[in-house]
């Protein structure tokens, strides 16, 4: 088995953690996750490791507006249904948004929102495969594992018409 190198480091959208192996990119996390990564105690701390220095430039430079794409070997792991998901999220342009639906016409599935919802929710790399890009039917923004004033952060970096006119508070509105 490879052993997981991960960095942490401060972003504008707060501490960022990554892990890499040498076949690629694991996990990006925030400071609080959702679904946490497993094995997560057995990660050697190594932010000298040259994927990870290569991701954590180019995060920065997506967060700071210097980047619109990413340039790093990836390798999520998932059950089929979640990588077809994961790797369909990677289609999404930069300053654009997709409803659940569209995403599961996407991969052939129209009626599979819901998993496909449940598989957008399970993405270990957001930001690098923009899990943040995918919206509600109405144009809400719906659940994301960095919470939804940093998934309207993301969005506004990016210029989606989609959240222009958005604020925070509107995002705790009942």
């Amino acid at each position: 088995m490879n052993p997981i190198y991960h960095d942490r480091f401060d972003s504008p959208i707060g501490p960022l953690t990554v892990a890499a192996d040498a076949h690629g990119v694991r996990h990006i996390l925030f400071a609080e996750n959702r679904h946490d990564a497993r094995g997560r105690a057995d990660w050697q701390m190594a932010p000298d490791f040259p994927l990870l220095v290569a991701a954590r430039a180019q995060l920065l430079d997506y967060l700071a507006g210097k980047r619109t794409t990413f340039d790093l070997p990836l390798c999520p792991r998932g059950t089929a249904f979640q990588c077809e998901v994961w790797q369909t999220l990677a289609q999404i342009p930069f300053g654009e948004t997709w409803t659940y639906a569209q995403l599961a016409a996407r991969i052939g599935k129209p009626s599979a929102m819901r998993a496909v919802g449940a598989a957008n929710g399970r993405n270990p790399l957001p930001i690098v495969l923009p899990c943040h890009r995918v919206i509600g039917a109405d144009g809400s923004l719906t659940g994301f594992g960095g919470g939804l004033p940093t998934k309207l952060a993301l969005l506004r970096l990016e210029g989606a018409p989609a959240v222009a006119t958005m604020h925070a508070a509107d995002l705790f509105a009942a």
